[in-house]
């Protein structure tokens, strides 16, 4: 029975249900290739092609991070709170706090323009796995097989570029069993219209985080621009003025970040002994740093808010994928699941001689891995470097280096068909703050040398002869990279004349770096590619495209029915609603995080408080479906989701649909808000298309 079909496994922080053969709601689905004959069998629901274009073309990539969708012909578009925290804090002045205090515009002159902020639309989809594949010739080494292979996946996205002006990205899926190229519509003049108060978008805040029940309107409206104008958008989604009921098949179109199921069990264990225990120790390490910097004063706290949320967020994901990877029901799952495929490969001589060492190969390339995988981290990823104006500083030193080459051997971020949106980021007017900017970098500095020892040449040698605090302090003061108009004559004339103090470092670091990224791409990366890539053949050839490939950010499709679950003999209902936030911050006493906006104290008598707030349902989601839509059978929106419970963490790893649920906040909830708390009745009539 294929995966997708196939055993759930459910993890609950110290304990394992029994495994049960069960048709589960696994998958998150390409939407060229949906599961229609699983959803025909098993709900009667026709996937037509007018619906999943739909779907497909109202639903909007956040290239920051996360997902959204339209909900009205005039560009507006509705994600999370969570996610437009980036541009509230961005677009806030110094005397305003909107990530706080929340923002209402109530005309369109009054729409914010975000700074930098990239919204992307998949309009196309082709398969160029071939094309891919037959740039590695036999006999090649890794090394130029790995070049071959990202050049011409560069010069694939350079013609799509140059012949439809669109956004365009080679998308590596099963692992390197299937190449497709993504055609994006782009957006970038990008409008923010409402949020509400971080107190109830975040209601609970980490206390509550991967938890259920909760009381959530983390919401935020956008508006699409193009010409000055709200762009027309055909196809959006309707709003749903009554919400989903208990046992409905919704679907989620998002585009979820990264899963693992797919992964060979080496790998698997290489997370779970090496790359989690590492990063989760830096996630602790950056959440006491921030919290310490936050608690100095008010305005420090507004500063690290964003930053703090997201470190702490992704501490209980990693932590939830940890526990999930430590469980050994889990892992002797994985084993068995790969057991199976290694046999009925071993079964059929033509597949095995096709197939190869694949899995040793992916073994190998861990053992190898171990080796330097912090060092890939710390000067590659950044993690010693933990700077905005370093990472500004590092992007030109690196374009003045690889803008001269030809397009398809350059680094990949550099590749023409990328800079456009790299600029985007680079020249972005945002204020970059010192204060915040000069306590992280210190600290990836500490972690640099606590890493790698005090007298590591590396440690040494980025140092200077200074403690991280008086090198960082050096280091901001003898730069000017905050100023935009000063990047911009840097990235048009060059760093070989400057004398900036941040350029020099990142000139300091880079060789090294480069070194390590080389070393990664060539021993670890394409070897990967390559057996994972033959594995991949193998599952085709067995089970065919029965198995939905691993999340990569892209736009999927998943489904499942809005239903509750029992916790220690305690029924969860499948919503919750307003008057519940109230019976919440009364049993919490009104204190922090539980303490909710004054808006929503003032008029409680106003709410009808029986009004669903948030809902679950078992549709398999991951991190980056934040602010996906969730659909009803007719396509209309019922919800946005907004978070996992903890019983879903380990689903990067294995599905279940046991206790695991994504949450959503409930539409009827956004329009009730809207109504009686914000005096948003213009919104609602745009949203209800009246």
């Amino acid at each position: 029975m294929p995966r997708a079909c196939a055993i759930a496994v459910v993890l609950l922080f110290g304990g394992l249900a029994p495994m049960t053969t069960v048709r589960a709601d696994e998958g998150m689905w390409l939407l060229n290739d949906p599961p229609r004959q699983l959803l025909k069998d098993k709900y009667g629901f026709d996937a037509t092609d007018a619906w999943l274009d739909r779907a497909r073309l109202a639903s909007v990539r956040f290239n920051s991070g996360g997902s959204g969708s339209f909900v009205s012909p005039d560009g507006l578009i509705v994600t999370n709170h969570h996610i437009g925290a980036e541009s509230l804090a961005k677009l806030s002045p110094p005397d305003r706090d909107y990530l706080r205090d929340g923002y209402l515009a109530r005309t369109r002159d009054e729409e914010l323009k975000c700074p930098d902020l990239e919204l992307n639309v998949l309009v196309g989809i082709e398969d160029v796995t071939d094309r891919v594949n037959g740039a590695v010739k036999e006999g090649m080494s890794a090394a130029d097989a790995g070049a071959a292979r990202r050049a011409v996946m560069s010069t694939i996205e350079q013609e799509s570029t140059e012949r439809t002006r669109l956004r365009s990205d080679v998308v590596t899926l099963y692992q390197g069993g299937k190449y497709h190229l993504y055609t994006y519509k782009k957006y970038t003049d990008v409008r923010l219209v409402m949020a509400p108060e971080q107190g109830i978008a975040f209601f609970g805040g980490d206390v509550d985080n991967f938890e259920y029940p909760r009381f959530n309107l983390d919401v935020c409206f956008f508006r699409a621009y193009e010409d000055g104008r709200p762009i027309q958008t055909k196809h959006h989604l309707k709003w749903s003025p009554t919400g989903p009921a208990e046992g409905d098949l919704v679907f989620v179109t998002g585009h979820p970040g990264t899963t693992n199921r797919l992964e060979a069990l080496a790998k698997l264990k290489h997370r779970r002994d090496h790359t989690l225990p590492y990063t989760l120790a830096r996630l602790r390490m950056l959440e006491a740093v921030l919290e310490q910097f936050s608690a100095r004063s008010p305005n420090n706290r507004k500063l690290a808010a964003e930053d703090l949320h997201r470190v702490a967020n992704a501490r209980k994901a990693f932590t939830g994928q940890y526990q999930g990877l430590l469980d050994p029901a889990i892992l002797a799952r994985k084993a068995d699941d790969e057991k199976a495929l290694r046999d009925k490969v071993a079964a059929d001589a033509a597949l095995k001689a096709k197939v190869g060492d694949a899995w040793e190969q992916v073994a190998k390339a861990q053992d190898g891995l171990r080796d330097f995988e912090k060092l890939y981290y710390l000067l590659e990823r950044g993690d010693a470097f933990d700077s905005k104006l370093f990472g500004i500083a590092r992007h030109l030193v690196r374009l003045a280096e690889e803008k001269p080459r030809d397009n398809a051997l350059r680094l990949r971020e550099y590749r023409t068909s990328a800079l456009e949106s790299l600029e985007l980021q680079l020249f972005s007017p945002a204020p970059i703050h010192v204060e915040l900017e000069r306590v992280k970098l210190a600290a990836g500095l500490s972690w640099l040398a606590e890493q790698l020892g005090g007298e590591h040449p590396l440690v040494v040698q980025a140092l200077a002869g200074k403690s991280p605090v008086a090198r960082a302090e050096e280091l901001l003061a003898g730069t000017k990279l905050a100023d935009p108009a000063v990047r911009r004559a840097l990235a048009k004339d060059g760093v070989a004349g400057s004398t900036d103090a941040m350029i020099a470092f990142a000139k300091l670091v880079d060789g090294e770096a480069r070194s390590v990224r080389r070393r990664f791409e060539n021993e670890v990366e394409e070897p990967e590619r390559q057996g994972n890539g033959r594995i991949a053949q193998a599952r085709f050839a067995i089970l065919g495209t029965a198995v939905a490939p691993d999340a990569t950010f892209t736009l999927r499709l998943a489904f499942g029915v809005v239903k509750g679950y029992d916790v220690e003999g305690k029924a969860l209902p499948f919503h919750t609603t307003f008057g519940g936030a109230f019976e919440r911050a009364e049993a919490q006493g009104n204190r922090e995080p539980f303490d909710l906006p004054a808006r929503w104290r003032e008029r409680k008598d106003k709410l009808d408080l029986a009004t669903p707030f948030d809902f679950v349902s078992t549709a398999d989601t991951i991190g980056g479906n934040s602010g996906s839509p969730v659909l009803n059978r007719a396509g209309e929106l019922v919800g946005i989701n907004f978070d996992r419970n903890r019983h879903g963490l380990v689903r990067n790893f294995v599905y279940t649909d046991v206790q695991a649920r994504h949450i959503a906040v409930h539409s009827k909830a956004v329009l009730e808000a809207l109504r009686k708390l914000y005096d948003a009745d213009g919104l609602v009539q745009e949203l209800l298309g009246r």
